[in-house]
């Protein structure tokens, strides 16, 4: 009997894992390239920290038989699972490699994503995905199929409780696109991602329309059109940089605050130049992306869905070092009225940012919600209902700061002292009422003014009573729903004061199971 030599056992491993490391070959990884798109590996080396990932289940392969399938055994089974580090913090991995059977998702290939998934929820850390697959493998049919079940049912589960973001790099189709739906951001590279539930063929087939790729479900049209794409990208590189800096925005679970960091920008720095970027008029326009940079740390701020949904903003940055989320209608972009689209995308983010412990920042300029007989069908009250349910829900500090108008049933909805703001803070030139004074005038007086001598002014005279009486910037004040009147150049140092008192907030909703938000 020949005895077992440990050095040529090592040595085989070292020639395994050399072949496994390498792919499939110069061929696939050529092809791969010419698309304009990084190798499985070469993208977790571009993410992750370098020398810190740790692969697990390398040399796992599936065990299908037919179709040829016995025949095709590769290690890995096309998907390389494993955790690193970003900025020196955990965080787990898994990337589909489009090299090996186009990326689809077998038994084996599942199994490997599921482990990842129970491991990064058990210690408590993030999940990314790098998506490059066509879905389902066909020649493992229902094993398949199971596969995805598993997944969809662990990103539910582990939905609040640990972050996780879907990388779009690649096709993402059928089943395989509720992935990153179900996922906290999903973020797109223009001209190689592309998500849709039926392809270019199945819609001509059934509606007889002819589509390409991009324009059925690309990056551009995902960032725009449909708000399934948190963000959009000319590269795989700008892509996974961006995803870093998301993360360090994060905490590694909802047991955690968000991590601090040591601030370079004087808490109590002044404001001045909000006294010119915001003009006192309320039917002047203005970008609130201007006053947010003015108020946060250096003015960095990391923005969702920029190209959604755009009359409102929705952001992460920081405040004398402590991440916080920031809600901002944005007067720019539909005079920042509230829709259906608004809604959704400020009722997610203010959700997310409650699941995950960051604080709320509300900057309000309302004019109301968007009317019209198409938003009313559509169900502006019950998508405008969800923006309302999520703040209603939320129990992270909230510190709302009204510059201009807020009127009606917006305001209340941009986190007002009355459904559970804990400070609101107003400028000098706010005007909160239930609609503007013209429109208030005309409704309360429109019988006196259709029978005045000078209608025109008669109007104008109750137009200013109104506006004496019920919008001067201190009604709201003297009953107790702002707390305060700030100079708009001491806005930096008033949020920062309001949240340091805020850390230390303790509230907890009723005992439930969970709650029935509006969908």
């Amino acid at each position: 009997m020949a005895i077992p030599d440990v050095h040529a056992k090592v040595s085989e491993l070292r020639c395994v894992v050399e072949r496994l490391e390498s792919g499939p070959g110069e061929r696939a990884t050529g092809a791969q390239h010419a698309k304009g798109k990084l190798t499985v590996r070469e993208r977790i080396d571009a993410f992750l920290d370098p020398g810190t990932f740790t692969e697990i289940e390398a040399l796992r392969r599936h065990r299908a038989t037919g179709f040829g399938m016995e025949d095709k055994r590769p290690h890995t089974d096309g998907v390389v699972t494993g955790w690193g580090k970003v900025f020196g913090r955990k965080v787990f991995v898994y990337a589909h490699d489009f090299r090996m059977f186009g990326g689809a998702l077998g038994e084996a290939h599942a199994e490997k994503i599921h482990k990842l998934m129970d491991l990064a929820a058990a210690t408590g850390a993030p999940l990314v995905s790098l998506n490059d697959g066509a879905g389902a493998r066909i020649q493992e049919g229902v094993s398949a199929l199971a596969g995805y079940g598993g997944i969809f049912r662990r990103i539910t589960r582990n939905s609040g409780v640990i972050p996780q973001i879907s990388v779009v790099l690649g096709p993402c189709a059928g089943g395989a696109a509720y992935s990153p739906a179900l996922t906290d951001f999903v973020l797109m590279v223009r001209g190689t991602s592309q998500m849709f539930v039926t392809g270019p063929d199945v819609v001509q087939a059934v509606t007889g329309a002819e589509v390409t790729h991009d324009a059925l479900g690309g990056a551009d049209v995902h960032a725009t059109a449909s708000g399934v794409a948190s963000l959009s990208y000319d590269d795989e590189e700008t892509c996974l940089e961006d995803l870093r800096f998301l993360l360090t925005l994060l905490p590694s679970n909802n047991q955690e605050p968000p991590p601090w960091e040591p601030p370079t920008d004087r808490a109590d720095r002044g404001t001045n130049r909000l006294l010119e970027l915001v003009p006192a008029r309320p039917g002047r326009s203005y970008d609130m992306r201007a006053v947010l940079g003015e108020i946060v740390d250096d003015g960095e701020y990391f923005e969702i869905q920029p190209s959604w949904a755009a009359n409102v903003v929705c952001a992460l940055s920081r405040l004398d070092g402590h991440v916080v989320g920031v809600v901002g209608n944005q007067p720019a972009v539909m005079a920042g009225v509230l829709d259906i689209h608004a809604s959704e995308k400020a009722g997610r983010f203010v959700q997310f940012c409650d699941a995950f412990n960051i604080p709320l920042v509300t900057l309000v300029d309302v004019p109301g919600f968007l009317p019209g007989v198409d938003q009313e069908h559509r169900g502006i009250i019950r998508h405008g209902a969800k923006l309302l349910y999520a703040y209603c829900n939320a129990t992270v500090p909230r510190v709302q700061v009204i510059l201009r108008k807020a009127y009606g049933g917006a305001y209340i909805v941009m986190d007002s002292r009355s459904i559970g703001a804990d400070v609101s803070l107003a400028w000098p030139t706010n005007e909160i009422a239930v609609m503007g004074a013209e429109g208030a005038a005309n409704v309360i007086y429109r019988r006196e003014i259709a029978a005045a001598a000078d209608p025109e002014a008669f109007r104008a005279q109750k137009i200013k009573e109104y506006e004496g009486e019920l919008m001067h910037p201190y009604y709201a004040a003297e009953r107790g729903l702002v707390d305060e009147v700030i100079d708009p150049a001491d806005t930096r140092a008033a949020l920062i004061r309001s949240l340091e008192m805020l850390r230390t907030k303790n509230a907890s909703l009723p005992s439930r199971k969970h709650g029935n938000p509006p969908t």
